[in-house]
C-alpha cells in the first residue's frame, strides 16, 4: 500500500485493488437519485457549481464541478446523500473509487450528533487524474467542533458528502464507487 501525506498527519491509503466489503453507491440507475447539490449560497456565499451522474466508457460516476469562493463568508460546494439508517454497525471506513484534478477535496459525514448546519466530520483526500481507490477510516474524520464526539460512530451517520471547501479554486472531482469496509 502506498501512503499519501495529508494535513494533520492524516494518512489515507491508496490501493491497487479494492478490498471493501459492502457497496454503498455505484452511481448506476436510481441509486444515484439521492444525491443533491448544495453550495454556500444557502448562507449568502457566492460559490457556484453543479453535480450529476455522468457515463463515460461504460462507467457511471458522480461529478462535482464549480467555482469555490470565500467571498461573502462563503467557501464550499458539495453533493450530499442522506443515509437515514446510518452505516452498518462494524463499519470501519469508507473506500472510494475517485479521480480529480490533484487538489484537496473532502468527505463530510453528518451524524445524529451534528444538529447545527455547520457541524460535520471531515476527512481530506487528493485524487489524481486517473481512477484510484482511496480508503478513509472513520477514525480519520475530524469533528468540526468541540461539542462533537472525537470519532463518528457508524450507526449514527446520517449523510455522506463530497465537498470542495475552504479556499478560492475551481473544483473538478468524481466518484465512481463508494464502498464500506
Amino acid at each position: 500500500m502506498k501512503q499519501i501525506a495529508l494535513p494533520l498527519a492524516l494518512s489515507v491509503a491508496l490501493l491497487a485493488s479494492p478490498a471493501p466489503a459492502q457497496m454503498l453507491e455505484d452511481f448506476t440507475g436510481s441509486s444515484a437519485d439521492g444525491w443533491r447539490f448544495i453550495s454556500d449560497q444557502v448562507m449568502g456565499g457566492v460559490s457556484e457549481g453543479r453535480s450529476g451522474v455522468e457515463v463515460r466508457g461504460g462507467e457511471s460516476f458522480l461529478r462535482l464541478t464549480g467555482t469555490v469562493s470565500t467571498e461573502n463568508r462563503g467557501g464550499f460546494i458539495q453533493t450530499r446523500r442522506d443515509l437515514p439508517g446510518g452505516l452498518p454497525e462494524g463499519t470501519k471506513g469508507v473506500a472510494l473509487r475517485a479521480r480529480g484534478d490533484g487538489q484537496q477535496y473532502f468527505l463530510h459525514l453528518r451524524t445524529t450528533g451534528t444538529v447545527l448546519p455547520w457541524q460535520y466530520y471531515q476527512a481530506p483526500f487528493s485524487p489524481g487524474p486517473d481512477w484510484g481507490e482511496i480508503r478513509v477510516p472513520l477514525s480519520a474524520f475530524i469533528a468540526s467542533g468541540a461539542l462533537l464526539r472525537a470519532t463518528p460512530r457508524a450507526g449514527d451517520v446520517r449523510s455522506i458528502a463530497l465537498v470542495a471547501f475552504g479556499r478560492d479554486h475551481r473544483a473538478d472531482v468524481s466518484l465512481a464507487r463508494i464502498t464500506l469496509y
